[in-house]
């Protein structure tokens, strides 16, 4: 039982640590309550604090009730005295449902009365904006009729210029189909010019070949020519010979 004295001891701080007046604050009447929030019309209450206020109260009536039944088991009459502890703390508790109610409704009252305080500010401003606005949508009204009269000009210019532009499209047509024409004839002549001097580059390299090679045969039949003719001086010169050592033989014999 000593340790729940002990164990109790953190909330008995915070119930301790409540402020002057929080609960002559907290359980005021609403009327009252509302008055002293306020100042004015444009004055807000303090909703927060109210609220923290209770939290305390709700806290402090929970320590206290556990410590009266902490307390009651030192007593002859246990659960008499533990009854007594929780009325009380029951009592209390209803009293901070209470005035969490109270709380609560003038919450919503208040952001009631300020959406109010707002859609009749907005409608105020709508109000004193409505010449302006309704100059603005004049203008805007005027130039949507001047952009659509501009746009039923340019789509009767453009029904009025379609002949003319169907011949433009049928001039380009033809003049597109002449290029082409002329174009594909283009590529026909230069495949062609590119075939003839092909066909020229392998006759002349062909001429060329025959040329080295009647040329090489020239050569061949010269230097034949040659050695036949240097065969025939070599013969001749023989014979020559022969016939100085026949007239030689001839004298030596005479």
């Amino acid at each position: 039982m000593l340790g729940t004295a002990l164990a109790a001891g953190p909330l008995c701080a915070s119930a301790q640590s409540l402020p002057a007046g929080a609960e002559a604050a907290a359980s005021a009447p609403a009327g009252k309550r509302a008055d002293a929030g306020q100042v004015g019309s444009a004055a807000t209450p303090d909703f927060d604090a109210r609220q923290k206020v209770l939290d305390v109260l709700g806290t402090k009536n929970q320590y206290e009730y556990e410590v009266a039944q902490h307390n009651c088991y030192d007593r002859f009459f246990v659960n008499a005295c533990l009854d007594r502890a929780r009325d009380k703390m029951r009592a209390v508790q209803a009293k901070i449902h209470t005035d969490q109610l109270q709380l609560d409704k003038e919450r919503r009252e208040v952001h009631a009365q300020q959406r109010d305080q707002r859609e009749a500010l907005a409608a105020a401003q709508r109000q004193a904006d409505a010449p302006q606005q309704a100059a603005t949508d004049a203008r805007n009204a005027g130039a949507y009729e001047e952009k659509q009269r501009q746009h039923e000009l340019a789509a009767a210019q453009r029904n009025a210029d379609a002949p003319q532009r169907a011949a433009n499209q049928s001039a380009y047509n033809s003049k597109q189909s002449d290029y082409q024409r002329k174009l594909d004839q283009a590529r026909q002549q230069a495949a062609q010019d590119a075939l003839e001097r092909a066909q020229r580059a392998q006759h002349f390299t062909q001429k060329q070949a025959d040329a080295a090679q009647h040329k090489a045969d020239v050569e061949a039949r010269q230097k034949q020519a040659a050695q036949k003719a240097q065969q025939q001086q070599q013969e001749q010169l023989q014979q020559q010979e022969q016939q100085k050592e026949l007239l030689q033989e001839q004298k030596d014999s005479d």
